[in-house]
């Protein structure tokens, strides 16, 4: 098996997180940037794949990571896959009269993702999941500690992330190949959580999360200054 890195990175800046907005200037910028820093990391012949969470934001990020590589004098030793949408490093599935919804900081932006029966701004700031979220001053961190959520809680969000990157060293060969999630900030901190056993509270902006796979070696999760060996499994732990 080969040896796989994978990098879950929060998305570039946005102005908001009313609805599925795209990056600003800034967060299109220091993508590129972040991506001709990576750069310097990559050995000559690397595999290098792109994958980004079904929204704006984490495409754009992704397509920004990808093109500031490319841009690099040194990025014609390496095998760029061109960035493609990964359903499994999506945001928590949580649910309002039966429809998938995403995480947004208003009760129009949610009324705005609802239309298999439409329901008003009004009637949804009195739901009782969302508007104890809206309120709350750590909004992903409230859904982190929530008991019962709609939907998907940290514990399952970390199951499937790991489910999903330990399948990536099921690929054939033996070349070191690294993969660049797109993806959000519930995602890092549900793996942080459950993984590493803390949550550090909100990622910045293209923050990173690292996790190194081995050939017969133990699976180390890393993120700022902190490293966790994982157990054998590699799987997220039970509470």
């Amino acid at each position: 098996m080969p040896d796989v890195t994978v990098h879950w990175v929060r998305h570039g800046e946005i102005p908001s997180h009313r609805g599925d907005v795209p990056l600003t200037e800034k967060g299109l910028a220091r993508a590129r940037e972040w991506g001709r820093s990576l750069a310097g990391e990559l050995s000559p012949g690397e595999t290098v794949h792109f994958m980004y969470a079904p929204t704006l934001r984490t495409r754009q990020t992704a397509e920004g990571i990808h093109s500031g590589i490319a841009g690099c004098h040194n990025s014609g030793g390496l095998d760029l896959h061109e960035p493609a949408e990964q359903y499994a490093v999506r945001n928590p599935d949580l649910y309002v009269a039966g429809q998938r919804v995403e995480m947004v900081s208003t009760p129009e932006a949610l009324a705005r993702q609802l239309s298999d029966p439409p329901l008003d701004a009004r009637t949804l700031s009195d739901h009782p999941f969302f508007r104890e979220f809206w309120a709350s001053p750590d909004r992903v961190g409230y859904w982190v500690r929530h008991p019962d959520p709609p939907g998907e809680d940290a514990a399952a969000v970390a199951r499937r992330q790991m489910t999903f990157v330990m399948s990536l060293r099921e690929r054939p060969g033996h070349a070191p190949v690294r993969y660049v999630l797109s993806t959000h900030s519930p995602v890092m901190r549900a793996v942080l959580l459950f993984c590493a056993g803390e949550d550090p509270g909100e990622p910045e902006f293209l923050e990173s999360l690292d996790l190194f796979l081995s050939d017969g070696g133990p699976a180390v999760l890393c993120f700022r200054d902190a490293r966790r060996v994982l157990p054998p499994a590699g799987s997220a732990r039970d509470r």
